[in-house]
């Protein structure tokens, strides 16, 4: 833990690089909640996140894949007002630096969706957000199949998982949209060419449908491909 100072909203989000910032409170270990914090390892910035809950986890590992994010970090920023004469804070579970070089703060609504207190602190990080040239966001949960399809490519996420130099072969054998198991048995031995395909699926240089659940035959594509097609 660093130590903490307080300065004006709108001069802090224009100099103080939160993404190198540790967290402003420590996450809490609750008895009896099946997943306790830990680390992240993110593919955007190759360092460790710190995360405070299961939900935290699922929205890292969907920013850590988002081409807009360039940075990420676990509460590391409190917002303080004065509400009725009393002072108000709150720190947002999540920050992402993004490429444009502003923010996004995010917090995670759970299964139950956000209580009022949550939901009134939102809308007055949201306009401090708004103000700055910043993005705020209340995360509903995301689709599970999504989530089931991300989590397992996140298994893959790591360089050392990338084609490397016969990333050519990878790119010529989907250069029309196929069924995965089709390009893979016709590049090499499966076992060897799963994991780079599913490194390139993370990585955004494939493409495939995450809301329908994953298999061997599902349809996929080179990405930039279909982007210039759009």
């Amino acid at each position: 833990m660093g130590c903490s100072r307080q300065v004006p909203w709108l001069e802090a989000a224009q100099d103080v690089p939160f993404e190198d910032s540790p967290a402003v409170r420590p996450f809490p270990v609750r008895p009896g909640r099946r997943v306790a914090p830990g680390w992240w390892w993110s593919s955007t910035t190759g360092r460790l996140v710190a995360y405070g809950s299961g939900v935290m986890r699922t929205e890292l590992m969907l920013l850590d894949r988002d081409p807009a994010v360039v940075a990420l970090a676990c509460r590391p920023v409190e917002l303080v007002w004065r509400e009725d004469g009393k002072a108000v804070g709150h720190a947002p579970q999540l920050m992402a630096r993004l490429q444009d070089g502003s923010g996004l703060l995010l917090d995670c609504a759970g299964r139950s969706g956000p209580s009022a207190r949550l939901a009134a602190r939102a809308r007055v990080v949201a306009a401090a957000a708004e103000a700055a040239g910043w993005s705020y966001r209340l995360a509903e949960p995301p689709d599970p199949v999504l989530v089931a399809n991300v989590r397992w490519l996140a298994g893959y996420r790591h360089p050392r998982y990338a084609a490397g130099p016969w990333m050519p072969a990878l790119l010529e054998a989907f250069g029309s949209p196929r069924p995965a198991v089709e390009a893979v048995c016709g590049l090499g031995d499966p076992i060897a060419v799963w994991p780079a395909v599913f490194h390139a699926l993370w990585s955004g240089v494939l493409r495939v449908r995450l809301d329908e659940p994953l298999h061997e035959r599902v349809v996929v594509s080179v990405a930039r491909q279909e982007a210039e097609a759009a």
